[in-house]
C-alpha cells in the first residue's frame, strides 16, 4: 500500500475533477478497467477508502477522474499538490484487451467514460466512444477520445448535446455505420444504465464486458459489501453473488444478471 504524492488535482468542470499521483509502484501493473482504493486522509469519519477507476495509467503516473459527491471526495477535491495518499491498487479484474479483428465500442454514463480510456491503447482499430449524461456539463473525456482515434457519439437526457436521449439510442445508427464490422462492447456506468445495455447486447446478439461498479468497504474481497448477482451457469435461470471488487467490477456479458 504504497503512499503516493498528488502531482496535480484539478477541477475539470463543474464538480468533476481530474488528480494525477505519483505511483511507480502501481501504475505499470495498471490495466483498463481496474481500479485504486484510496485512504484520503486520516481523521475518524474518512476512515474508509474511497474506490476510483483508473483513468490512466503512464510513465509512473496514475490518474483518475472522479466527481464531488459527498465528504470524502469533497475532501480529496481540497488536497493540493505535494498531498500524499495512501492507495491500494490496482484493484479487481478489468477489461480484455481488444482482439486484433475487433473494433472496440465503449458505452459509458458520465464519468464511466474515465474506466474505459486505457483501452484506447490497446486498440489496434480505432474505436467508438458512445456517451450518455444527463446533461452537457456532465460530458466529460470526448476530447481525449478523439485525439486517441476514436470516434464519438454522444446522447444526454435533455438534448444540451448530441441528440435527446439516452446513451441505448445511439445504437441503431452505430450499427448501421459499422454493418458487417466486427463488434465488441465495453459498458461503464450507472447500473440501469448497464442493465439496460446488457439486454441490448443480447437482443442483438453482440458481445462485450461491462463493470458493474458497486459501493466497497474493504476492496480486496475480504468482506462481502460489495456483491451483486450474476448468472449461475451451473444451474441455468438461476443467479448467484459475485464480489464486484475481486470478481469483477468487470464482468461478460454472459455473467451479468438482468432479471
Amino acid at each position: 500500500m504504497p503512499n503516493c504524492t498528488i502531482i496535480s488535482n484539478e477541477r475539470m468542470h463543474g464538480d468533476y475533477f481530474r488528480a494525477v499521483f505519483d505511483a511507480p509502484e502501481i501504475a505499470p501493473k495498471s490495466n483498463p478497467g481496474q481500479f485504486v482504493h484510496i485512504r484520503i486522509d486520516n481523521r475518524f469519519d474518512q476512515m474508509l477508502r474511497r474506490p476510483f477507476s483508473i483513468h490512466n495509467a503512464q510513465n509512473g503516473q496514475l490518474t483518475i477522474v472522479y466527481k464531488v459527491v459527498g465528504k470524502g471526495t469533497q475532501a480529496l477535491s481540497e488536497l493540493p499538490s505535494g498531498s500524499v495518499c495512501d492507495i491500494l491498487g490496482p484493484c479487481g479484474k478489468g477489461f480484455s484487451a481488444p482482439a486484433d479483428d475487433v473494433i472496440p465500442v465503449a458505452v459509458c454514463g458520465g464519468y464511466g467514460a474515465a474506466a474505459t480510456f486505457m483501452l484506447t491503447r490497446q486498440s489496434k482499430n480505432g474505436g467508438v466512444l458512445l456517451l450518455g449524461a444527463r446533461s452537457e456539463k456532465d460530458i466529460l473525456l470526448t476530447g481525449e477520445y478523439a485525439d486517441a482515434g476514436f470516434q464519438v457519439k454522444v446522447a444526454t437526457d435533455d438534448g444540451s448535446m448530441g441528440i435527446k436521449g439516452r446513451v441505448t439510442d445511439l445504437f441503431p445508427q452505430l450499427l448501421e455505420e459499422y454493418k458487417g464490422k466486427k463488434l465488441f462492447f465495453y459498458g461503464c456506468g450507472p447500473h440501469p444504465m448497464l442493465m439496460a445495455l446488457a439486454r441490448l447486447l443480447r437482443e442483438k446478439g453482440l458481445d462485450g464486458e461491462l463493470s458493474v461498479d458497486h459501493i466497497m468497504c474493504c476492496g480486496v474481497g475480504a468482506c462481502f459489501g460489495c456483491v451483486v448477482k450474476v448468472n449461475d451457469h451451473a444451474h441455468p435461470g438461476e443467479w448467484m453473488y459475485a464480489r464486484s471488487c475481486a470478481d469483477g467490477p468487470v464482468f461478460k456479458l454472459a455473467d451479468i444478471y438482468t432479471e
